[in-house]
């Protein structure tokens, strides 16, 4: 899928993600955030990664911490997310929103409102058919489908332990989440 370049994404990061080492960056609501990637945000995605890659069909691929920008105040850098093989081929830094069929964010104690507030909304008015909330503060997994242009019309809560399967346009994908970790300074909170 090549995309002319009058039409291609341009991040207004631009590069700039190098001046934080060990932090993610976005911009959300028309300020750069940055979050520090903890060891068991890490974990969480390599082992979804690794869950996703397998199941998906040919011709999709995961990407992750790449630019989505859906306007000039929200560019979201999301954990992972489904987007055709063809247009990862091209190893850019920033895609189309449009090119996304899944998107999971995993919650850091800095992005609990963006990952459960800001963030359905957009990924919902741009049709991606499912989003994923990880939590490894919570230890449970919020699921959302069936996007409308007021967020997801469904939403389950999952603990982790038990598998989770996505009813997704790319087919049912299950996601074991028993392996995911739960962050040791956080299993008080509910």
């Amino acid at each position: 899928m090549t995309v002319p370049d009058a039409d291609r994404p341009h991040s207004r990061l631009g590069g700039s993600e190098d001046s934080f080492p060990g932090r993610l960056t976005e911009i959300v609501e028309g300020r750069v955030m940055t979050n520090p990637v903890q060891p068991f945000h890490g974990r969480t995605i390599q082992r979804l990664w690794s869950d996703l890659e397998g199941q998906l069909p040919s011709g999709w691929a995961v990407v992750s911490d790449v630019a989505f920008p859906f306007d000039d105040d929200n560019e979201f850098c999301p954990d992972l997310a489904v987007i055709p093989a063809e247009a990862e081929d091209e190893n850019r830094s920033a895609y189309p929103a449009d090119l996304i069929e899944l998107v999971v964010e995993v919650v850091s104690p800095s992005s609990v409102r963006r990952d459960y507030e800001v963030k359905p909304s957009w990924y919902a008015s741009r049709g991606i058919a499912n989003y994923l909330v990880v939590d490894p503060l919570k230890g449970h997994c919020v699921t959302m489908w069936n996007p409308g242009p007021d967020g997801y019309r469904g939403r389950d809560v999952l603990p982790y332990g038990a598998d989770l399967t996505i009813d997704s346009p790319l087919g049912k994908l299950r996601l074991d989440t028993a392996r995911l970790p739960v962050d040791p300074k956080a299993r008080h909170r509910s």
